[in-house]
């Protein structure tokens, strides 16, 4: 009996490791894109070298956090929504190392925009940014807490994103057909606000999954409004 119940606070901890590292997997995701936006905003090009360097400890967490839940599955046979969760986080840790790849994509085209004049004041990107990141860190809280209501809320913002980003765009092919020597920054630009609208997809394809541990239903192919 005592052996049981001391495999039973093992596994426990085991599950609760894996959310703590989750957690600061995306934390660490959530301030790669913070800082590589500052790269680009404040042409700050040592700051860039810094998330792409850094970029090295995501991708240790994402093997780390992997490991552990084939461990588990393996040795501990979960069941139910332990099972679901695992299965969840293995998706999930998959999001996030792919964030922080668009996160070094990023400060990869601030390197090289710092290098020339700007074409115009940058106003949507950063707007887009900041959703993009209020998206990765409430999709996490709503895996944590479990919370449905969070994770659909997350899928609606994937739209304002996308309609940002097609706004840049638009802008940005009146700036290049208007002036051709514009056209190698615009379209660095348009690749920095392509990496955040693939952020923000990554991040309601978490929410996606978060709505798949709590009901058991996969809603990968309906709309965000769409009743679950």
């Amino acid at each position: 009996m005592e052996e049981k119940i001391h495999t039973s606070i093992q596994y426990e901890r085991e599950l609760q490791d894996i959310k703590e590292t989750l957690l600061y997997e995306g934390a660490l995701v959530e301030h790669a894109i913070h800082r590589a936006m500052r790269s680009l905003l404040e042409r700050d090009s040592d700051l860039a070298r810094t998330v792409i360097a850094e970029d090295e400890k995501i991708n240790a967490l994402d093997e780390k956090i992997e490991s552990a839940c084939i461990r588990l599955l393996a040795l501990r046979q979960p069941a139910a929504r332990d099972l679901r969760f695992i299965t969840t986080t293995i998706k999930v840790n998959g999001h996030l190392e792919r964030m922080g790849d668009l996160a070094v994509n990023i400060a990869n085209r601030a390197l090289e925009l710092n290098e020339v004049p700007p074409v115009k004041p940058y106003i949507d990107l950063p707007r887009m940014a900041d959703l993009t990141r209020e998206m990765v860190r409430e999709s996490l809280d709503a895996l944590v807490r479990e919370d449905r209501d969070l994770a659909v809320a997350v899928r609606k913002k994937d739209e304002i994103v996308d309609n940002l980003n097609e706004q840049i765009f638009r802008e940005l092919l009146t700036f290049m057909l208007e002036d051709s020597k514009t056209i190698h920054r615009a379209l660095l630009i348009t690749q920095i606000s392509k990496s955040l609208e693939r952020i923000s997809d990554h991040a309601e394809g978490i929410a996606k999954m978060v709505i798949y541990m709590i009901t058991g239903k996969i809603v990968r192919h309906r709309d965000p409004g769409e009743a679950i």
